[in-house]
């Protein structure tokens, strides 16, 4: 088994095993203003919205996880079982370990073979660098074609990458490497966090380029450097075990980090709010900062590591909790969501 391989599940397996969670989630601080007088009925309540052209079913996407090792595949199915049912996106992990191994590819297309509105195919920012633009260009089409994606996520993971004892960091000419790719794909170009959260600074400057959204990807919920620090931990490696403790809560929070995106880029772009959120309410709380859907990930893992009706069950109860949330504060439509009132406390 490959490094990258074997990295992609212990990642999995240490989600699972150990508190991997920032030591504060966020979305605690926000609060929704409950309108006693809603006057809608909750089962007329219109969950449809569109993202990237696409119509989905609720606000709602299976964030990308995983893939590249014997059991993803099974974790991805399950996944996309559920995304089809209720017609919501659904990402995959990085694919780069499909390029490297042509046999690991069916453990992201599985996902090809269920009815899915939205799917995101998936690179981490430092690869697109090394590679250089024409290669990634045709990485990036075989990757869409993996999956039949419709937007392609480039990751900007470099908080993991800087902890990790095998990590690539390598940032110098990535700003220009997503410039270029957004120009040139021809398939829309989402840049997302993973667990650190967009400035605005730095959504400001993406909003100049021709990339179709933002995943702000906040601190808050899921912490890789504290995944990152395990992993040490099982080397003995003490360096790599302490820097991961202590950026184990590096990063801005996901709520500010929607605020600051959508500000930076006068709310033009799409914003997906992934970081931390854990059922419904922290989605609907999501919307009303001014999301476009919400992007859910640790919380469907374990489930979609037992079964397909475990997953389901999850998705259903999350989507429930949406449509809960709307009616309590008055919003009959995804749309009038970012109209309400909300307090936030970061």
């Amino acid at each position: 088994m490959s490094q990258t391989v074997s990295r992609k599940d212990e990642h999995v397996r240490i989600s699972l095993e150990k508190d991997v969670a920032a030591d504060h989630n966020y979305w605690d601080d926000v609060k929704l203003i409950h309108n006693a007088l809603p006057e809608i009925n909750k089962n007329e309540i219109d969950f449809s919205t569109k993202l990237f052209g696409k119509k989905l079913g609720a606000p709602l996407i299976i964030a990308g996880m995983t893939g590249g090792y014997d059991k993803a595949k099974k974790i991805n199915e399950n996944l996309a079982i559920a995304a089809e049912k209720y017609q919501i996106g659904m990402g995959v992990g990085s694919q780069r370990a499909a390029l490297e191994k042509l046999e690991l590819k069916d453990t992201y297309s599985i996902i090809r073979d269920y009815d899915i509105p939205l799917r995101f195919a998936n690179i981490g920012a430092s690869q697109i660098v090394l590679w250089g633009h024409k290669k990634t260009l045709e990485n990036a089409q075989k990757m869409i074609d993996m999956i039949d994606g419709h937007v392609f996520v480039i990751c900007l993971n470099f908080l993991q990458e800087a902890v990790q004892f095998e990590g690539e960091s390598n940032a110098k000419g990535c700003f220009d490497a997503i410039k270029k790719l957004a120009e040139d794909l021809g398939t829309p170009v989402v840049v997302k966090e993973s667990g650190a959260g967009i400035s605005y600074n730095v959504a400001e400057r993406l909003s100049k380029t021709k990339i179709s959204g933002i995943d702000v990807g906040g601190a808050g919920g899921t912490s890789f450097a504290a995944i990152e620090h395990y992993r040490a931990e099982i080397r003995d490696d003490k360096l790599h075990e302490r820097g991961g403790k202590t950026f184990w809560n590096w990063g801005i929070p996901t709520p500010t980090s929607i605020l600051e995106a959508g500000d930076a880029t006068n709310w033009k772009l799409p914003i997906i709010a992934t970081g931390g959120i854990r059922n419904g309410l922290d989605s609907a709380k999501a919307l009303a900062l001014g999301a476009s859907c919400a992007g859910i990930a640790h919380a469907l893992l374990k489930p979609a590591t037992d079964s397909k009706e475990a997953t389901i069950s999850v998705v259903d109860a999350i989507i429930k909790e949406i449509r809960a949330a709307m009616f309590l504060v008055g919003a009959d439509k995804v749309s009038k969501m970012a109209d309400i009132g909300v307090d936030l406390w970061i």
